[in-house]
C-alpha cells in the first residue's frame, strides 16, 4: 500500500508526462506530454547550434524532469514550464496545423521565433535554456552532465570537494 509520501513523489514525478490534449475545428487533434515537447524544444535551441555537444549527452530532459519534481521548486515555475509547452503547441497547430514535435526543423524554429515576441514567450525560453545550462553545467550528482560530458566539453575540471548527494 502507498503512503502519503511516496503518493505526492508520485504525482511530481507525473508532472512533465501528464497528458496534453489538443483540439482543432472541434475535435480532438493531438496529445503529447509537456516533456516530450520540451526536450524537442531543448535540442532545438541548444543541440542544432553545437553540433559537438547535444542536450541527450547532458541528460538535460532528464535534468529537468528531476527538478521539476523538488520541493523546493515554485510551483508557479512548474506550471509556467507545463504551460509554456502547451502554448508552444497551440501555436505550431494555429500555424502548421501540426503539433511542435511533428514539425520540420524549419517549421519549429519559425514557430520559436515567432514566440519570442509573445508575452510568454521569451521567458519561457530563457528558462528552458537555463536548465540546460544547468544541466550542461552541474555537478553529475543531480541528474545532467552524465559521464562529466558537459564539463570535458568545456575542458573544465570540476571542483572540489564534490556534493556526495543531491541537495536542492
Amino acid at each position: 500500500m502507498m503512503n502519503f509520501l511516496s503518493r505526492r513523489n508520485f504525482l511530481k514525478v507525473g508532472f512533465l508526462s501528464s497528458l496534453l490534449m489538443f483540439s482543432y475545428k472541434g475535435e480532438l487533434f493531438a496529445a503529447t506530454t509537456p516533456l516530450q515537447t520540451i526536450v524537442v524544444v531543448q535540442r532545438d535551441l541548444f543541440t542544432d547550434n553545437l553540433p559537438t555537444m547535444n542536450t541527450q549527452d547532458v541528460s538535460a530532459g532528464i535534468y529537468l524532469s528531476n527538478i521539476l519534481s523538488h520541493s523546493r521548486v515554485r510551483d508557479e515555475d512548474k506550471e509556467f514550464i507545463k504551460d509554456g509547452a502547451k502554448w508552444l503547441n497551440e501555436e505550431a497547430i494555429d500555424k502548421y496545423e501540426k503539433i511542435y514535435e511533428k514539425l520540420s526543423p524549419k517549421q519549429r524554429d519559425k514557430v520559436l521565433k515567432e514566440i519570442v515576441d509573445s508575452d510568454w514567450g521569451e521567458s519561457w525560453l530563457a528558462m528552458i535554456m537555463t536548465y540546460i545550462m544547468e544541466a550542461m553545467l552541474g555537478d553529475p550528482i543531480y541528474g545532467g552532465n552524465v559521464d562529466e560530458s558537459g564539463w570535458k566539453w568545456l575542458n573544465h575540471v570540476g571542483g572540489t570537494p564534490r556534493p556526495t548527494k543531491a541537495v536542492l
